[in-house]
């Protein structure tokens, strides 16, 4: 009698056990919550992730696109650095955290990481997106018209072409500025480069 009593306590508190949600399953809920637009429940979603699992840097990594998203830069920032020193080939933080690091107005050390993200991945236009509009910010109009450019040739969007032909406008080029104000019209263009087009 006494281990059937044994046996059926341990079956109840493997159950329980079974029932509670993983640091995995919490970082899945966060990204529901961040889906719908529900910042703060995606957030104590992706810090009661990281408790159950302090090494768990998928959790960091959205817990850091929530606090860029939120403008808390400093915080995402943190949480990036915290990624890349865990995994220094994590590709998608590279991007995040240089527009971080732009958002900050780092510009320099921005450049330094876009340059990263886009040798561990020359497929991804976003990289070449962002880089641009840190050249743009620099005045580096050049390298930006390049970067605009390399976009278009991976993915084609209206606010690339808009991007480009505002940057031809800083060099006083107007008759190539209007030509991508143009393009960015057309029937079917997509409207925007999505954050999260994988390539």
């Amino acid at each position: 009698m006494k281990q059937l009593k044994c046996i059926a306590v341990s079956l109840c508190i493997l159950g329980a056990c079974q029932t509670l949600p993983t640091s995995a399953e919490y970082v899945a809920r966060g990204d529901g919550y961040f889906r719908d637009g529900k910042n703060e429940q995606a957030l104590k979603a992706y810090n009661r992730a990281i408790a159950l699992n302090p090494g768990n840097v998928s959790a960091y990594a959205s817990r850091g696109t929530i606090h860029f998203f939120d403008g808390h830069y400093e915080l995402a920032q943190e949480d990036f650095e915290h990624v890349l020193k865990a995994n220094p080939t994590y590709e998608d933080i590279y991007s995040a955290y240089g527009s971080v690091l732009a958002a900050r107005g780092d510009y320099k050390n921005a450049l330094n990481v876009f340059d990263v993200a886009i040798r561990l991945n020359p497929r991804k236009p976003e990289n070449f997106f962002s880089r641009a509009g840190v050249f743009f910010m620099l005045g580096q109009f050049d390298n930006a018209i390049a970067d605009y450019s390399a976009v278009i040739n991976l993915y084609p969007a209206a606010d690339v072409y808009n991007a480009r032909g505002a940057t031809y406008l800083r060099m006083g080029k107007t008759d190539l500025a209007e030509q991508d104000f143009q393009t960015a019209k057309s029937e079917g263009m997509p409207a925007t480069l999505s954050l999260y087009q994988q390539r």
